[in-house]
């Protein structure tokens, strides 16, 4: 594609809808986004600065805190910064920088999230190997494939998003994302098609359907495990199980309102086309360090621990 597609701006139409609200909208997209940014750097500042939590099921909830942090960052500062702007656009350089990390924090919330329903099936299912298979060497080895599968898989779609002749650049939307830009194109062109074909047989099934799969066989195996052990050993397991399980299905209704909408979203009124395009960048990212901070016990007793430390600091000054 030659320079000058890559210098067009593209119009977001998406504001005109909330100009009455705009005040109020601007304070909840602020305090939700502060709150996800305190919140996600607490929880990784504990996973590290606690040595008991340098297990392979924390490292891994740090990763997903990271790539929930991604996706918050990737959508919210923009927004904010068109709201209080009298244009609301971006290059359209921005716009595909954007929807490669939003498509990176959804693809690798998925796979960390099937990395750590593996590393509880293991634990349960399997506890007196738990540290055979669970290697230092295997955790890293697993690290890197949450990462790097979901970039280069999405650095692909975007590389073919990329190649669309555009023909329109007006967005009814807040920010850009993947079938929006792709939406912009000149009619039905091969490069459509095959961007088409790559997001569905690439990027949703190797990156959602497949992780759905194997969390939900992982919970199968966990489920049948745990009914034939002794009650409180099934209550541990339940319990240890219980944050992700929140978390997975979280997430999982998010990207469903967020399919759904895709599909509908031209039968909602505007107000709720906005809330329902937001929620999938503004309640999982939030939430997961949330959920894991209540309701892990070791999280929760290492950041009494962080306070009880950093208490005699502050009365010392």
């Amino acid at each position: 594609m030659n320079n000058t597609v890559f210098e067009v701006t593209i119009v977001f139409t998406a504001y005109q809808s909330i100009d009455s609200a705009k005040n109020a909208f601007i304070l909840v997209i602020f305090l939700v986004y502060a709150a996800t940014v305190v919140a996600s750097t607490v929880l990784m500042f504990i996973i590290c600065s606690e040595s008991s939590l340098h297990k392979p099921m924390y490292i891994y909830l740090f990763n997903l805190v990271c790539i929930g942090l991604t996706g918050s960052t990737s959508v919210w500062p923009k927004v904010m910064s068109n709201l209080f702007n009298e244009h609301q656009t971006s290059s359209y350089t921005g716009c595909l920088l954007q929807v490669f990390l939003l498509s990176f924090y959804a693809a690798g919330t998925c796979v960390v999230l099937t990395v750590m329903a593996y590393d509880r099936y293991v634990s349960i299912c399997k506890p007196l190997r738990y540290h055979i298979i669970m290697t230092p060497h295997k955790v890293k080895k697993l690290l890197a494939i949450s990462n790097l599968v979901p970039i280069f898989s999405v650095a692909g779609q975007i590389f073919l998003t990329s190649k669309i002749p555009l023909c329109k650049y007006t967005l009814h939307r807040l920010f850009c994302d993947n079938l929006s830009v792709s939406n912009l194109s000149c009619g039905s062109t091969s490069e459509r098609l095959l961007s088409n074909l790559y997001g569905m047989f690439v990027v949703i099934v190797l990156l959602v359907v497949v992780p759905v799969c194997l969390i939900l066989l992982s919970y199968a195996k966990i489920i049948s495990v745990s009914l034939r052990v002794s009650k409180d050993a099934r209550k541990k397991a339940l319990t240890t199980c219980t944050p992700h399980l929140i978390v997975f299905i979280n997430f999982s209704l998010a990207s469903l309102f967020s399919v759904i909408y895709n599909r509908i979203n031209l039968y909602l009124p505007s107000e709720m086309n906005i809330f329902v395009s937001l929620q999938v960048v503004l309640v999982p990212p939030l939430l997961h360090p949330v959920i894991y901070g209540i309701r892990t016990k070791e999280i929760r007793m290492s950041f009494v621990k962080a306070l009880r430390r950093m208490s005699p600091l502050v009365t010392s000054h």
